[in-house]
This record gives C-alpha cells, structure tokens and sequence, in this order.
C-alpha cells in the first residue's frame, strides 16, 4: 500500500496536541510525515521539522510559505492538519481547501458561525475533505455506543447526559499564567471560555451517539474566578431535532475532577455510559436486566467497534490512538472510501453555532434559543 503524504501546521515542539497528531497520523503506516510548518518562530520550526524526518526543502517557515511549497509539487501532501490557534484556523483552512488540499482542522474550526458555513461552502466547492478533530468520538467503544442506538438496541432516546468538567484551571493563585490566562481572554479565545474549549466535545458527542442534532439550547455561564471575562463554568440544557432532551455541564474549576469527560445514553429499552478515565469499557443495562461491561476487543462487537480496535481485549488504547482512528477514516476518505463517522465542517459549525447561541442564552438569563447554523435551519 502507498503511503499518504501528510503535512502539519503548528503542534511544534512543546506543544499540548501536536504529539497525538503525530503519533496518530503515524500509527497505522497509512500516512509519511512529508511536510511542516510547526512553529511560529519560522527556524525553530524548520529545524524542528527537520528532527523530526522532514525533508529541509519541506520544513517550512509558516502556513503560507507551506502553501506555496505544496501546491504545484507532484508529490503534493495529500492531507493537511491545522493545529494553530483558533484565530487563525479559518484563514488557513480555507486557503489550503481553496488549493485543493484535504485538511483536519483541530477545534474549533473557526471562531464564528459565518466564517464556519463559508467552510462548509468552500469546501463542498472544492470536492475536498474538510474534517474537524473531534476525535473522541473515535474511541472503538464510543463507536459501538452509536453503533448499538442506530440497531434500535435502547429503543428510541428519550435523554442524554454528558460532562466535560476538570478541575486544572482551579487555583486562583495561578489565573495569571499565561498557559490559563489565554482561554479566558475574549481577545485570544474569542465569545466562549470553557464551553468552547471542552464543552462543544460533549456537545457533539450527544449528537454522535443519539445519532441526532441539537436544535435549541438554555443555558447558564458562570465566572468562578473574577479576573476571568470568559466563563469557567456552564451548564446547558438542549433539545434535539428527535425529540430527546439533552444536559450538559462542563467546568474548569471542579477540582479533584481530572479529565472528566462522560456520556449516558437512556432509552425507551436501555441505558448506556462511557467515560474518557475508562475508555475500552461501555456500561450497558437494558431495561429490567442486569447491568453488563461490554470491552473493547470482545467478540460480537458492531463493525466499527471491530475495526477501530488494534490490540486484543484488556489491554488499553488511549487518546493518541483515538486520534488515530480519526487518521483511519480519513485515509480510507481520501481513498474513496467514506466513513460515516468521520467529523466534518457539516459539525464544525454547528457546534460554533451552538457555542454563540450559549452566549447569547446565558447573556439573557437562560432563554432558549435555535442553536443551529442558518444554512441547516
């Protein structure tokens, strides 16, 4: 099998999310790291890149001189992931599907509703992939979840339950690094603090697994720690276009909470959860039976659940090959293979949209609001 050539913007050395990109994009030998710009001081990126096995013509200074690189080489990347800043995820992606690469662009994929249904345009124009890296929702077990709702095994889905709370940004002591400080900065992070940070992860991941989308949405912002302009704190309350009722909280400040990111599902016939501290387990009750521990590699597992799944039952697959499976699909994509469950502009903006109309409800002491993007209304 040819490989695929992949290219990455930011995730430089130092870096929260650029290790799981690489790392994923790698994994399973679809993809060769072919190309880079990685950091904004353009020669500590060229020489970064070059540790890291890219070529010095190919290790770029910045996005643009990237672009320029790429796009009239035979042996052009075929995919491109941005994982910059998210002021400046909009500008790149666009040029680079306007040139006619496939992107994964990190979340949010922009920072606005407009500028997110321009994507969706852009990239329906070009016939190009335009996938946004929620990649939680690639987890094998999150997969069988969806999965196990679309075979009707909980009947239809009266209610959905989700949280994406820690409690790492607790300490008021520490609000002013800068590493904290930025996420709740209008001018760095934009209308949203927490909610858009980790909040639209549980908010899509309602959706993915309901097989459904959120229509309106209430919702109440708090600022625990007051030299934050953004919120620290949220909870809301959603209706999707099905009919099933929808809550979510997501916090920076629960403190003695680590990753906390989980889902419950209810049914008419069955309830599910799963939770990102135990990923290879979904616990399943159906109704008036006993509760059960479907794992990660076990026999009769729905076909995504299967195919997604590297190594046998018991041992762990953590985050890095979530983002894989992400990887996966998207190689499988650009082959002509499209995979269902792949994140696309379609859901990143939506959620940009459910990220203003939050604000926009917590502004007016909870009212409820439409949350979807004007061009799915």
């Amino acid at each position: 099998m040819t490989k695929l050539k992949w290219g990455m913007i930011g995730g430089g050395e130092g870096s929260q999310i650029g290790p799981a990109h690489r790392l994923g994009a790698l994994a399973d030998g679809r993809f060769e790291f072919a190309a880079g710009a990685l950091d904004h001081r353009a020669e500590v990126g060229r020489e970064y890149g070059q540790r890291l096995g890219i070529a010095a013509d190919r290790a770029y200074g910045d996005w643009q001189e990237m672009l320029e690189g790429e796009k009239n080489r035979d042996d052009r990347i075929d995919l491109v992931t941005v994982a910059t800043p998210n002021s400046t995820h909009f500008e790149i992606t666009k040029a680079f599907l306007e040139a006619g690469f496939n992107v994964l662009c990190e979340k949010p994929m922009t920072m606005t509703v407009e500028e997110g249904e321009e994507i969706v345009r852009v990239a329906e124009k070009s016939g190009k992939i335009c996938a946004v890296n929620y990649c939680y929702s690639a987890y094998p077990m999150v997969r069988q979840a969806r999965a196990m709702v679309r075979a009707g095994e909980l009947g239809k889905v009266r209610l959905v339950v989700t949280n994406f709370s820690h409690g790492h940004h607790g300490d008021a002591t520490d609000a002013d690094n800068p590493r904290v400080r930025w996420r709740y900065d209008p001018a760095m992070a934009g209308v949203s603090g927490q909610f858009a940070d980790c909040g639209i992860h549980a908010m899509h991941m309602a959706g993915f697994i309901a097989d459904d989308e959120v229509e309106t949405l209430s919702a109440d912002f708090a600022s625990t720690i007051p030299s934050r302009e953004l919120e620290d704190d949220a909870m809301v309350n959603f209706r999707m276009t099905g009919g099933t009722v929808g809550r979510l909280w997501t916090s920076s400040v629960a403190i003695g909470r680590q990753h906390g990111f989980d889902i419950q599902v209810f049914g008419e016939t069955g309830g599910l959860r799963w939770a990102s501290e135990q990923p290879n387990q979904l616990i399943y009750t159906p109704v008036g039976g006993r509760t059960q521990i479907i794992e990660k590699g076990e026999g009769g597992l729905h076909e995504d659940a299967q195919r997604l799944s590297r190594v046998s039952i018991a041992h762990p697959e953590g985050f890095p090959l979530a983002v894989a499976n992400i990887y996966c699909d998207l190689a499988d994509a650009i082959s002509g293979e499209i995979r269902d469950g792949l994140p696309n502009a379609a859901d990143g903006v939506r959620s940009m949209a459910a990220v203003h109309t939050a604000v926009a409800s917590a502004k007016e002491n909870g009212a409820w609001m439409d949350a979807r993007p004007s061009i799915f209304k």
